[in-house]
């Protein structure tokens, strides 16, 4: 299974080094050395991408990848967007995290146990994630992956929990009125 890990920003310095926009929760698993990363670039076509070294700057991960040796070949590489083959079963180090193909397909319930519907995609914002729930009726809504909103999620039993509030996930009393 490929997750999404990075995409390559602009160069820095001289020797092929470049900064990495993180889209991973495991930053020093997934960038360690010698860690091969399948790369897409923008305008399609693949190949792969050895990471060399990483250091932190500032806040940004820089990456020296062997197959960039200089700054023109970093400069190419800008929005080379990075995924790594994780094995379908692993799972993250932290209890509280999911990676997103755990969480698509999991069964939603309220916390009384009505049935709100599935999980069919996991939505990375900029503030949240968020949880695309379809519901019984083949509405899609959007929930905040938050803990005060999604108290439980249990993966061996196949289902996550939303503290739903009409017009979260169940339609808001106003909107039934109007159907």
């Amino acid at each position: 299974m490929e997750v999404v890990v990075g995409r390559i920003g602009k160069p820095h310095g001289l020797r092929g080094e470049v900064t990495v926009d993180v889209r991973t929760d495991e930053p020093d698993l997934r960038f360690a050395a010698g860690a091969r990363l399948a790369a897409r670039p923008p305008r399609g076509g693949e190949r792969t991408l050895t990471v060399g070294r990483t250091r932190w700057h500032q806040g940004v991960l820089l990456v020296t990848f062997e197959e960039l040796a200089d700054r023109n070949a970093a400069e190419a590489a800008r929005g080379i967007v990075l995924h790594a083959t994780l094995d379908a079963t692993a799972t993250p180090e932290d209890p509280e995290e999911f990676y997103d193909h755990q969480l698509v397909g999991l069964a939603a319930y309220d916390v009384s146990g009505t049935a709100l519907g599935e999980v069919t995609a996991v939505v990375h914002g900029a503030a949240q994630d968020l949880l695309g729930v379809r519901t019984p009726d083949g509405r899609d809504t959007l929930v905040p992956f938050v803990s005060a909103l999604v108290p439980e999620v249990d993966l061996a039993a196949g289902r996550v929990v939303i503290a739903d509030r009409p017009g979260l996930v169940s339609p808001h009393p106003d909107e039934e009125d109007r159907a």
